[in-house]
Parts: C-alpha cells; structure tokens; sequence
C-alpha cells in the first residue's frame, strides 16, 4: 500500500513539472527566439530600404559641449 502512494506521488510530482515548469518554459523560449528573429528581419530590411544619412558636422557636436567645473 505505501508503495502505491509513493508510486503516484511521484508520477504526480513528475506530471506538475512537466506541465507546469517544462512545457511552459519551452513554449515561451519558442515564442522570444521567434520574436528576436522577426525583430532582426525587419531590422535588416529596415537597413536596406533607408537611404545612405550623409555625415554629420563635428562641430555642432563641441559647440553643444559645456566645459564642467568642479565645485568643492
């Protein structure tokens, strides 16, 4: 009799895993690999569509640049 129970409660605790930590992590691993790979296509496209951005005047980018002064 104490081996039937230990035997179900074991086929228990493994069908809880299975179905409850095992096939949900898979399933939502699938889900974000296919994510990752639709968001790199759409960046690839992305790329190929956009014009060439011709190169930007350095110095707006020092003009813009504040020199900090350390107070103590």
């Amino acid at each position: 009799m104490l081996e039937w129970i230990f035997t179900l409660l074991v086929l228990y605790l493994i069908y809880k895993l299975v179905f409850d930590f095992i096939l949900p992590v898979t399933k939502a691993t699938s889900q974000v690999r296919s994510k990752i790979k639709e968001m790199q296509q759409t960046e690839q496209r992305d790329v190929k569509s956009s014009p060439v951005n011709p190169p930007r005047n350095n110095a707006s980018k020092e003009a813009d640049y504040i020199d900090f002064e350390e107070i103590k």
